[in-house]
């Protein structure tokens, strides 16, 4: 009997599959809970400096304990018994400057408000000032110790017009001339907003793997067969990134115009089927069209999604276009990073095992086991799953 060789690019592949195997399970097990995030809205009015605080209750309750009784349930009752702990907490958080001095800021009211089906606390406030603001600093210092994840999404008014900054762990302070929004400014805030929300976007990091498994792959007589150069799987990734790209450019545009309004509990769960039938579209292409079809027709859906993101902002019609400009451009390149990291892993394996068999088929599987109870949940008004 003649012994075989042995390969000596095995264990090299062997790595690799590590690699490939870990790409496709880390998406599935990175942070399983809603980003910690607050919205700080500020209105300049002549010399008058007023404002409104909105802070997730889970993330006071986890530096002050709001819940007395530890049921996870936080009622009005328990919040107001710790308003005075909630602004002691929050005044050494915030430093608010006007033309280069600090200017003491007071809680006038308390409330209750929802963001994206999150329950947050409303603190509105007045500013300390007699000087007419030309120049505002604001130091934002919230949640940081606990959750570097964290941001604090800022809207100024001043005459009519609106800026926004995005406060985070490496960007704690913003200054502003206040009758002179930088647009360039805001727009890489945004861009870095749509990195952002792809990264933490479960559902479509899920919808985006589920549409681009099968881009090294062609089906023929019923089965999947490899495709025969990167080139050509290079264009079919091109041609899904580029539809989705379009569709939910398009629709992110009518709804954050207003042009077109849907119910936010139904969108979500249509994302939530969405990626259910594009898993599905690995086994058996049930939608009888190509992956860049597929990914036309969801984009739309998920367009609206976005939208929500932006709604939440609360942008005046100024800001708005940049806005839309940058965050797509952020979408854009958080999707790159996801194809880059993807594409060359997916084509060096395509014909093992490792990938038809476990990457594309199991994978495919856990997408729409998850994806199924992400709708349940969004229809139903449930929480199952952390994420």
């Amino acid at each position: 009997m003649q012994l075989k060789p042995k390969d000596p690019g095995r264990p090299i592949r062997h790595r690799l599959a590590f690699v490939l195997a870990l790409f496709f399970v880390l998406p599935l097990t990175a942070q399983a809970h809603k980003p910690s995030d607050s919205y700080l809205n500020i209105k300049i009015d002549g010399s008058q400096i007023t404002g409104q605080w909105d802070l997730a209750l889970r993330d006071l309750d986890f530096v002050i304990g709001i819940d007395e009784n530890g049921d996870g349930d936080v009622t009005w009752g328990e919040l107001k018994s710790q308003q005075p702990e909630i602004e002691k907490y929050l005044l050494d958080k915030l430093t608010i400057k006007v033309n280069g001095r600090a200017s003491l800021w007071q809680v006038t009211e308390h409330l209750v408000d929802t963001h994206l089906d999150d329950t947050y606390a409303v603190l509105r406030f007045t500013v300390q000032n007699s000087d007419k603001p030309r120049f505002l600093q604001i130091d934002y210092r919230t949640f940081f110790d606990f959750d570097a994840q964290h941001r604090g999404l800022l809207r100024l008014e001043y005459e009519g017009q609106t800026q926004m900054a995005i406060f985070s762990i490496q960007e704690q302070s913003h200054l502003f001339e206040v009758s002179k929004p930088n647009r360039l400014s805001e727009c890489l805030a945004f861009v870095w907003e749509g990195i952002w929300h792809i990264w933490i976007g479960f559902d479509h990091i899920l919808f985006l793997i589920a549409l681009l498994l099968p881009a090294v792959l062609k089906r023929e007589d019923g089965r999947w067969h490899v495709v025969e150069s990167f080139g050509s799987a290079f264009v079919n990734v091109i041609k899904i990134v580029t539809a989705f790209t379009v569709a939910h450019s398009l629709t992110l545009g009518l709804a954050a115009f207003e042009i077109i309004e849907l119910p936010a509990r139904w969108v979500e769960s249509v994302i939530a089927a969405s990626v259910v039938l594009a898993a599905l579209h690995n086994f058996y292409p049930v939608l009888k069209a190509k992956s860049w079809m597929v990914a036309f027709v969801f984009g739309l859906i998920h367009g609206f999604g976005f939208a929500n993101v932006l709604g939440e902002l609360g942008l005046g019609q100024g800001t708005l276009l940049v806005a839309l400009v940058g965050f797509n451009v952020g979408v854009e390149l958080g999707q790159l990073a996801i194809v880059s990291g993807f594409l060359p892993l997916a084509y060096a394996f395509r014909s093992s095992w490792l990938y038809r068999g476990v990457a594309l088929r199991l994978g495919s599987a856990l997408i729409v086991l998850i994806a199924a109870v992400w709708m349940f949940e969004r229809m139903f008004d449930m929480r199952l799953l952390g994420f």
